[in-house]
C-alpha cells in the first residue's frame, strides 16, 4: 500500500521550476517508490554497481540519446560519467523545467559534483524514513505552527489528531517503509538483511575500509553512541581503530545517511561551552537490532531508551522541516557547567530550544537547560521553548515553555 510522503507538493514544485531534481537518502527509504509513483509517465532507469547499463558510462551522450527527458536516473553513483552530459543537456535548454530526476543514495563523489556542475540549475531533497504523519495519513505538521504563532499553538492543539501507535513499537520497528508492514517476529529479519547489504553495497562503494567485519562492529557502537557528543579518540579506543580510523568511518555513515551531527552552539565565543557534535542515528530500528532489543516491550528497560526517543524526535523535526520548505540551523548546546538542550533551531535569528523527555509529567526542572541557555545568552532572541514527552495533550510548563505530545500530528 502506497503512502504519502509530506515531501510530494515540495517535490512536485522543485520539477516544475528547475531542470534537474535530485532526491537523495538511505537505501530502502523510499525513493524509487515516490517517483514512479508522483512521476508515472517518465522514462525510469535504475543502475547498478556491477553493470554498465546500455553503455552509460562507456558512452553517456548516446545513453541520453536514448532516453530523451523527461528521465528519472535512480541510484546516479554508479553512472558518474553521466553528470557531464546531463550538464551539457541542461546548458542548451535550461529554461526548461523538469528534465531530470535523480536519486543517490550517498552524499559524496557524485552528488557532490552534481551541486558543483549544476549551481543554480538543480535542486536537492533529502527523503528519510516514515514521519509520524506518513504513518498516520496525516496532510500536515505541527512544527511551523509551533515556529510561527506559539501563542495560538494550545488552542489549535485541543483538535489536533495524534499517532496511535505505541512509542516502544515505534522505536523498535523503525521508520523505513519496507518494515512497516511485517510481523514483530521477522523484524529481525529486515534489519539483519538491511545491515549486510549497506556493508556490502554502499559502504563498500565508499572505499578505504579493509576489515568488513570490523566496520559492521564499528556501526554497533555508533548506535550505541546515538545522542552523545562525539569523541574520536575514544571511539578508536573502544574497537582498537586510531581517531582518524574512526573519523573516515563516521563520514562514510554520515555520506550513506546513516548518521547525522547536530553542530555545537557557540553563539558567543567568550563562553565555555562544548565544542563536541552531537551524533545522531537515523533510524531507530537499526539501533535496536544492534543491541539485540529481541521486542518492543524489552525496550522501556533499555539504558538506550531515553537516547533512541532523542534521536527520533530529532529526525521528527527534520521531516517536518523539510516538507514545510523550512531551513533554520541546527545545533545542540552544553555548557561547561553541564546545563545542556537536546536541540536549537535557528530561524530568521530566534533560536527555538528543544528539550526530548521520556515522562508523563514534565515539570520545571525539565525545562531547566532552557532557562540556562537564555540567562547564559541574554543578547540573543529565543522563541518559546518546548519539552516534547509523553503528555496527553499540550500545556504551558513556565510561562515560554511547553509540554508538546511525542506523537502530535
Amino acid at each position: 500500500m502506497y503512502r504519502n510522503r509530506l515531501l510530494s507538493n515540495r517535490l512536485h514544485r522543485l520539477t516544475e521550476n528547475f531542470p534537474v531534481t535530485v532526491v537523495s537518502g538511505a537505501r530502502q527509504v523510499g525513493k524509487t517508490t515516490l517517483l514512479k509513483h508522483l512521476f508515472p509517465r517518465h522514462d525510469y532507469v535504475v543502475f547498478d554497481a556491477s553493470i554498465d547499463l546500455e553503455g552509460a558510462r562507456r558512452d553517456p551522450d548516446l545513453f541520453l540519446l536514448n532516453h530523451p527527458p523527461p528521465l528519472i536516473l535512480d541510484e546516479i553513483q554508479y553512472a558518474p560519467e553521466l553528470v557531464s552530459a546531463i550538464k551539457r543537456l541542461v546548458d542548451r535548454s535550461a529554461s526548461t523545467a523538469g528534465q531530470f530526476i535523480l536519486t543517490g543514495s550517498q552524499q559524496w563523489q557524485v552528488l557532490k559534483t552534481l551541486s558543483e556542475s549544476l549551481a543554480g540549475r538543480a535542486a536537492f531533497l533529502d527523503l528519510q524514513g516514515f514521519s509520524l504523519q506518513e504513518l498516520s495519513d496525516a496532510d500536515s505538521c505541527w512544527l511551523p505552527r509551533w515556529l510561527d504563532i506559539p501563542e495560538q499553538f494550545l488552542e489549535w492543539s485541543r483538535t489536533a489528531a495524534t499517532y496511535t501507535g505505541g512509542l516502544t513499537s515505534w522505536l523498535w520497528k523503525g521508520f523505513m517503509p519496507g518494515v512497516q508492514p511485517l510481523p514483530d517476529d521477522l523484524v529481525n529479519d529486515f534489519w539483519t538483511g538491511y545491515h549486510r547489504t549497506y556493508i556490502e553495497r554502499d559502504a563498500r562503494l565508499m572505499g578505504e575500509i579493509q576489515d568488513w567485519q570490523e566496520f559492521g562492529r564499528f556501526i554497533g557502537l555508533m548506535t550505541a553512541l546515538t545522542a552523545q557528543e562525539i569523541n574520536y579518540s575514544q571511539l578508536g579506543r573502544e574497537i582498537g581503530i586510531t581517531p582518524q580510523t574512526s573519523k573516515r568511518w563516521l563520514k562514510i555513515l554520515e555520506a550513506t545517511f546513516q548518521w547525522f551531527e547536530l553542530p555545537p552552539f557557540s553563539g558567543n565565543p567568550v563562553k565555555r561551552v562544548s565544542l563536541r557534535p552531537k551524533g545522531h542515528i537515523t533510524d531507530t530500528g537499526l539501533a535496536c537490532y544492534h543491541a539485540r532489543v529481541s521486542a518492543p516491550g524489552m525496550l522501556a528497560s533499555n539504558p538506550l531508551f531515553g537516547s533512541l526517543f532523542e534521536s527520533a524526535m530529532v529526525q521528527e523535526l527534520h521531516k517536518q522541516a523539510a516538507a514545510s520548505a523550512i531551513t533554520p540551523a541546527w545545533y545542540h548546546w552544553r555548557s561547561a557547567g553541564g546545563a545542556e538542550v537536546d536541540l536549537l533551531l535557528e530561524k530568521d535569528d530566534i533560536i527555538y530550544p528543544f528539550e526530548f523527555k521520556l515522562t508523563t509529567r514534565p515539570s520545571r526542572r525539565d525545562a531547566s537547560g532552557i532557562t540556562a541557555i537564555k540567562a547564559a545568552y541574554t543578547g540573543r532572541r529565543f522563541g518559546k521553548g518546548a519539552v516534547i514527552c509523553a503528555v496527553e495533550k499540550p500545556y504551558w510548563i513556565t510561562d515560554d515553555v511547553m509540554a508538546i505530545p511525542w506523537n502530535l500530528l
